[in-house]
């Protein structure tokens, strides 16, 4: 079963239920970046350039962590804006459509892993 989760961003409660829809709101209002943290301690972080999705969970401060892949992509993306106003580009293979983005913290939120048909790369 999944931890409970909160966005960092106003200390918000997030569950599997509400989080997609949460989600979209920010990055519609231009919140393009989202932290959010467990109770267990975890950090999972979405950043967003509208289109795809940067999905990285960390089970600790210093943690190399993991991340949603699209091991096929090979072009690049722009636009991903964080809080503080960086704006980064990534291989579009170490990000995924928005759309699988929010699926795969639905399920890190439901279960505490991706969901197993997610690809998924470990960093440690």
């Amino acid at each position: 079963m999944g931890d409970s989760w909160v966005l960092v961003d106003g200390a918000v409660a997030v569950d599997a239920g509400t989080v997609t829809e949460m989600l979209r709101a920010r990055i519609a209002a231009g919140a393009l970046e989202s932290v959010l943290e467990s109770a267990a301690g975890r950090t999972l972080f979405v950043v967003s350039n509208t289109e795809r999705a940067m999905v990285m969970l960390l089970d600790h401060p210093g943690d190399p962590g993991e991340h949603a892949t699209d091991p096929g992509a090979q072009e690049w993306s722009d636009g991903y804006v964080l809080a503080n106003g960086q704006e980064d580009e990534y291989p579009d293979a170490d990000t995924v459509p928005l759309h699988e983005g929010l699926r795969i913290v639905r399920g890190i939120l439901t279960t505490g892993c991706p969901p197993s048909d997610a690809s998924w790369t470990v960093d440690r």
